[in-house]
C-alpha cells in the first residue's frame, strides 16, 4: 500500500509541477540593454553605464516593455520577437519601430517623430538626439581610467572610474533630483 501511495503521490507531484509553472519570460530586451554594458569590459564604465540608463529610465522603459508586451508575445505565440536586429513594438500609443545601425539606433514613433542613439567610435562618445534636432552627448570616453558623462545641470563631469569616483558621481547626480520631491 506505501508503494502504490508513493507512486501516486510522485504523479500527482510531477503533474503539478508541469501545471502549475508560471511563465515569467525571458525579459530579452531588457537582457540585450545589459548584455551590451557588460560588453565595455571596464567594471567602473558598466557601472556608470548602469547608472546613467537607470537614471535616464533606459531599463525601467525596456522591464515594462519585455512585462507588458514582449514577454507575452512571447508566451502567447511562441516567438521571440526581438530575435531580429529591427523590431516594431506595439502599443495602445501605436507603434514603435527599432532600427539597429552601424552608429546605434533609431527609434521610429507612432507620431512621426525619431529618436537616435549613436556610438561615436573615433571620438568615444554615446549621443541624443530627436529628428533634426542636433545631438546631445552624454557620455564620453576620455581614457581607460575617466569618461565625461552629463551632469544634471547640463555640464559634463569628470568621473574616474574607480568605486570612488562612481559613488561621488553618483551621489552628486542623486541630491539635485532627490531636491525635486
Amino acid at each position: 500500500m506505501k508503494r502504490k501511495s508513493f507512486y501516486i503521490g510522485g504523479a500527482l507531484l510531477l503533474i503539478s509541477s508541469l501545471s502549475f509553472q508560471s511563465c515569467i519570460g525571458s525579459f530579452s530586451l531588457t537582457n540585450k540593454v545589459l548584455t551590451w554594458n557588460r560588453n565595455v569590459n571596464n567594471k567602473f564604465v558598466n557601472e556608470l553605464v548602469f547608472f546613467a540608463f537607470w537614471v535616464l529610465p533606459v531599463y525601467e522603459v525596456t522591464a515594462v516593455a519585455d512585462l507588458l508586451v514582449i514577454n507575452s508575445i512571447e508566451f502567447w505565440s511562441g516567438n521571440k520577437p526581438l530575435e531580429a536586429q529591427n523590431k516594431i513594438i506595439e502599443t495602445e500609443h501605436g507603434n514603435y519601430q527599432i532600427l539597429a545601425n552601424e552608429n546605434g539606433y533609431k527609434v521610429l514613433t507612432p507620431d512621426g517623430n525619431t529618436m537616435n542613439f549613436d556610438f561615436d567610435k573615433q571620438t568615444q562618445t554615446w549621443s541624443f538626439y530627436c529628428n533634426e534636432d542636433a545631438k546631445t552627448d552624454f557620455l564620453k570616453f576620455k581614457d581607460n581610467q575617466n569618461v565625461e558623462i552629463l551632469g544634471v545641470d547640463g555640464n559634463f563631469v569628470d568621473v574616474e572610474l574607480s568605486d570612488e569616483g562612481i559613488a561621488s558621481y553618483k551621489n552628486g547626480i542623486m541630491q539635485p533630483l532627490m531636491a525635486c520631491y
